[in-house]
């Protein structure tokens, strides 16, 4: 039995007393990836991405853990819940226009302490400020760095639009302006290497596009090194009392934090390893998060269908970004109808020894997405399930 069939075995054994659609997470795994990142972190503590995690209850297994500390959230709204909820240190990486999170935010005392906001433009300050009314509390403030790699003078961009700060000189002016604002503080720079940190650099039976990844990866990696040294240098003249330097993901954790200027890296993907992270020379993770949807017909031989399993990921629209069959091995869509809203042939010999009511196992393209389509995840040890636990959705809460 290969060790693919015998996770399919404990699976299956697990959720035997759960009807398909269901969710689960693989502890043993889920744990495994989580030392493996601090391994890669070298010391450094790793900030958890809820984004990619999106569950109350593995957030806070993730930082029960040596070597976590702190969550980077994903909207404003989230993050206020997340700091009600007794998470003390919530990095939100993203700029909010959220009027009515913002005037909380600068309303209560233990909401600024917990939060930190992340701004790259004046206009985002002047947003809170007319949000904030009388609420008079600080609001901590990160800078974000665009990270993405410029070449042939600027004419060539490599990496993510996000911020627009990409110079040291940019990023200072920046950090002026905050320091010039009352009713702020500057705390932090944070700065995600997407292409770095997001793009697998071994495509399967793509030798030459790999080779050429790793190339641009590399001079990324050197250009980037260098470049956020020198921004931190510069914001500290400004704000001498700068308590983190935020950078890399999941993909880039070992590079970020062998960078002096960094004082931690951000990961959260890895601890569910999506089949977006199969593709990777420095790390392999375990396959952690997996859902299965339930066999409902054989329309003939080598095809069965289950219900469902149109979940894509968010990003450019391509196959890679459909969720995969994974167990039973050697099952494929079929490419005239691909992943279904409501039902998804599946092709292959495994499906002849598949019967109605059998669960097919998929992983997703990401991570946390997969908890926007279930509202509970079934926590895996061995071959038992020994909790079920609420995701956001299962909370109530869809922040986007």
């Amino acid at each position: 039995m290969t060790a693919r069939a015998a996770d399919r075995a404990r699976y299956d054994r697990a959720a035997a007393h759960l009807d398909a659609p269901v969710a689960i997470v693989d502890l043993d795994a889920f744990d495994a990836n989580a030392e493996d990142l601090v391994r890669r972190a070298g010391g450094k503590p790793i900030r958890v991405a809820s984004k990619s995690v999106r569950c109350r209850a593995l957030l806070e297994r993730a930082l029960a853990k040596d070597g976590f500390a702190g969550i980077m959230s994903f909207t404003l709204a989230e993050s206020l819940w997340l700091a009600r909820s007794g998470f003390d240190d919530v990095l939100l990486a993203y700029p909010s226009a959220d009027r009515a999170a913002c005037a909380e935010l600068a309303a209560d005392p233990k909401l600024a302490r917990a939060v930190t906001v992340t701004v790259d433009d004046p206009a985002q300050l002047d947003l809170i400020d007319a949000a904030r009314g009388d609420g008079g509390e600080v609001v901590r403030v990160c800078l974000e760095l665009d990270t993405s790699l410029r070449l042939l003078g600027g004419r060539v961009r490599v990496g993510a639009r996000r911020s627009p700060l990409h110079s040291p000189a940019q990023v200072a002016d920046m950090a002026r302006t905050v320091a010039r604002r009352p009713g702020f503080a500057l705390v932090g720079i944070m700065a995600y290497e997407g292409h770095v940190a997001g793009v697998g650099d071994a495509v399967a039976g793509r030798p030459l596009r790999s080779r050429a990844i790793r190339l641009m990866q590399a001079a990324a990696r050197r250009e980037l090194a260098e470049r956020r040294a020198a921004v931190v240098r510069a914001v500290r003249a400004v704000a001498p009392d700068l308590e983190f330097v935020n950078g890399g993901g999941t993909g880039s954790v070992q590079h970020t934090a062998a960078e002096d200027a960094v004082t931690e890296v951000a990961a959260g993907s890895g601890l569910y390893a999506p089949r977006l992270f199969d593709n990777y020379t420095s790390f392999q993770g375990r396959p952690a998060a997996l859902f299965a949807q339930p066999v409902v017909r054989r329309p003939g031989v080598g095809v069965v269908t289950v219900l469902g399993g149109g979940y894509p990921a968010s990003g450019a629209a391509g196959a890679d970004r459909l969720p995969a069959p994974y167990l039973p091995e050697g099952l494929r869509y079929d490419p005239q109808e691909g992943a279904g809203e409501v039902q998804t042939p599946l092709l292959g010999s495994p499906a002849d020894d598949l019967l109605i009511g059998d669960k097919v196992w998929f992983r997703h393209a990401k991570a946390g997405e997969l908890c926007e389509r279930f509202d509970t995840l079934h926590l895996v040890e061995g071959d038992r399930v020994t909790a079920s636990v609420p995701t956001y959705r299962g909370e109530g809460h869809t922040f986007l």
